[in-house]
């Protein structure tokens, strides 16, 4: 609830925020469950103090923007994990500053991408999974873009992606199942992190109760109906 004469946050303000949390990001500052936690945050924030509490701990957004990552071919490699009649998991701190791979022959891969520091904007994967699985686990909030072949085999998605219209890190997954899965998960279908309350959040907490998490996921169950009337409306022709 906003308090009398608290300054009402403009929907410029919250752009610029996520903004600068998105550079902060690409300067490995935040991980990206951090990343997705304060951009969900932002852009549910009514007051411009809940603006500042958010990137308190990072530099001005006057400060020089990050260089961008070099393009696709230009010296960037791959980094593969494998799992061939066995187990390859990379979970915890861990630094993203290229495109990833995973290949699980009769064995499974499982990567958990919610506390890794993440130098891109787009995180991309190829997924190859042949008699076996890959588990790809990321923060609810961000975006899932799949696609790829399945032969005996599934893909899929499910995790809580956030409403249309706001810039979240995006998750991009090539996958290809032959007797086998790849499956991106989000942290309410995961073992959940564990968590300590910072500054932002305890802040939050007090002006939202327990469960303030609820307004976020609530833009998200929102924004998923626009887009099954919008699909809806496609399939009968209007």
């Amino acid at each position: 609830m906003t308090e009398p004469g608290e300054v009402r946050a403009s929907d410029a303000e919250r752009e610029a925020v996520v903004e600068q949390l998105r550079v902060a990001s690409v300067e490995g500052r935040l991980s990206l469950t951090e990343l997705t936690d304060r951009t969900e945050a932002a852009y549910t924030a009514a007051t411009h103090a809940e603006l500042v509490l958010l990137v308190q701990d990072l530099p001005a957004s006057s400060a020089a923007p990050a260089p961008a990552p070099a393009p696709a071919g230009e010296g960037r490699k791959r980094r593969w994990f494998v799992g061939i009649m066995g187990d390859s998991k990379r979970r915890g701190k861990w630094r993203i500053d290229q495109e990833l791979g995973a290949v699980a022959v009769m064995g499974d891969v499982r990567l958990d991408l919610r506390e890794a520091e993440v130098r891109t904007d787009t995180v991309d994967i190829v997924a190859v999974a042949v008699m076996g699985d890959v588990k790809i686990i990321v923060p609810d909030g961000v975006i899932v873009d799949i696609e790829g072949v399945a032969v005996m085999g599934d893909k899929k998605v499910d995790v809580l992606e956030a409403a249309p219209g706001m810039n979240v890190p995006v998750v991009r997954v090539k996958a290809y199942a032959v007797m086998g899965d790849v499956k991106v998960v989000g942290d309410a279908r995961a073992q959940p992190l564990q968590r300590g309350l910072s500054a932002w959040r305890e802040h939050w907490r007090a002006l939202h109760g327990d469960d303030w998490r609820a307004v976020g996921r609530q833009l998200r169950a929102e924004g998923r109906e626009l887009r099954r009337q919008l699909r809806d409306d496609r399939h009968r022709g209007y």
